[in-house]
């Protein structure tokens, strides 16, 4: 099935480097977007270069768009990258607060020049007190609580993902998308600003209404207390482990039946939900016992068959081999930097029943630099003056 474009048309021009701004432009690219990533001259943006923890970030988020390498502190490298920007729909940018202003690029610059354009800065905090506090996803999930709330006590722990980076460039996409339906009624863009602080803030909403309604600070989710009668992660006969859930009263008596708890199902003292949450201390243990005795593929064939909510403890390599992500379109072919090809996922949703992603694959630092000149009016004359003095680079260049 042919990927939706719904964004086919809109020209975006991409300032961004690791995870928040790579995020938003890369969706917009899937959703069928031109987008043209503005990197500094002549290796590209450092991301590409990162190790460690940090070897997936451009793979992962640098799909889609062309590689645009230009030399920025020099006049000619200026004025390719305003001509570029004047004729864009939107500009994403994720560098420090009024770094872009300083360039000359910021959004009252550009909006003076293109009235319909539509800028998106993607910040550690919106504007406020913290707004030119340096940011990171690390840095706002212990500030905000969910490191506290991930950990066990004493113990705050980052969530295994750099969650608020992308939440937070899926929520600057939503602004972008919010802007331009805005424009088409009053023919302006606008600016649009997303927050890594009030991303983590909005996660945490739940935690707060919890502790307005009970009056008590919920504790982190490892101690939490239990609010199903089976909400846990069980070991299995051959030595895997399986999360199960049973989270209704109709759930209750058909798991009993499964697994051989009869006598559980029967007792009266466990007729309702709550009273089967304040019992755990004494149905676990036999649930857990009951369980252990299937191997991990027979319990979560049982449990699928139930209807239960339930999960193999995986590992995100695993997500490689997944057959639902494999049968349904959401992994996206990529070749990796060095040449080796894999899959990685598409955007989380479905359009008309297909899957967006797969409108191009990863790009050399500047490899589109001298073909998004010629659009731009650029002879050949000249843009080979610029790769002479080497205000633009082009792969292999």
């Amino acid at each position: 099935m042919t990927s939706p474009t719904p964004l086919k048309g809109l020209n975006v021009v991409e300032f961004t480097h690791m995870v928040m701004g790579p995020t938003v432009g890369m969706t917009l690219a899937d959703l069928g977007a031109s987008v043209v990533k503005v990197e500094p001259a002549p290796d590209g943006d450092t991301t590409r270069r990162l190790t460690g923890s940090g070897t997936g970030f451009y793979p992962a988020f640098g799909r889609g768009r062309r590689s645009l390498a230009v030399d920025m502190k020099a006049p000619e490298g200026m004025a390719l990258v305003r001509r570029l920007v004047a004729r864009a729909d939107v500009v994403v940018e994720n560098f420090r607060p009024g770094a872009m202003a300083k360039l000359g690029l910021g959004y009252a610059q550009l909006s003076a020049e293109n009235p319909r354009l539509v800028y998106c800065s993607c910040k550690g905090f919106l504007p406020g007190p913290y707004e030119h506090r340096t940011a990171l996803d690390e840095v706002v999930q212990m500030m905000g609580g969910l490191a506290y709330m991930t950990g066990p006590e004493g113990r705050p722990l980052r969530a295994g993902s750099s969650v608020i980076d992308i939440m937070g460039g899926l929520s600057a996409v939503i602004g972008i998308l919010a802007a331009l339906r805005e424009r088409e009624a009053t023919g302006r863009g606008g600016e649009v600003q997303a927050g890594l602080f009030e991303t983590v803030a909005l996660l945490m909403a739940q935690h707060m209404a919890q502790t307005a309604i009970t009056g008590t600070a919920p504790p982190p989710m490892s101690v939490r207390t239990p609010a199903w009668p089976v909400y846990d992660v069980f070991d299995t006969a051959d030595g895997g482990q399986v999360f199960v859930g049973v989270v209704t009263d109709t759930q209750w008596p058909a798991f009993c039946e499964a697994f051989g708890l009869q006598d559980l199902a029967a007792d009266p003292s466990l007729a309702t939900k709550q009273q089967r949450v304040l019992a755990r201390g004494r149905t676990l243990p036999r649930v857990a016992d009951a369980l252990r005795r299937w191997t991990k593929p027979d319990l979560m064939a049982t449990c699928e068959s139930l209807g239960l909510p339930f999960a193999p403890i995986g590992k995100p390599a695993d997500l490689f081999d997944d057959p639902h992500l494999q049968g349904s379109g959401g992994l996206v072919p990529i070749t990796l930097p060095g040449g080796s090809t894999t899959a990685l996922p598409a955007l989380p949703v479905a359009l008309d029943g297909a899957r967006p992603g797969g409108a191009g694959d990863l790009r050399p630092p500047g490899a589109d630099g001298a073909e998004i000149a010629a659009e731009l009016g650029y002879s050949e004359a000249e843009i080979a003056a610029l790769l002479d003095k080497r205000v633009l680079t082009v792969s292999g260049r």
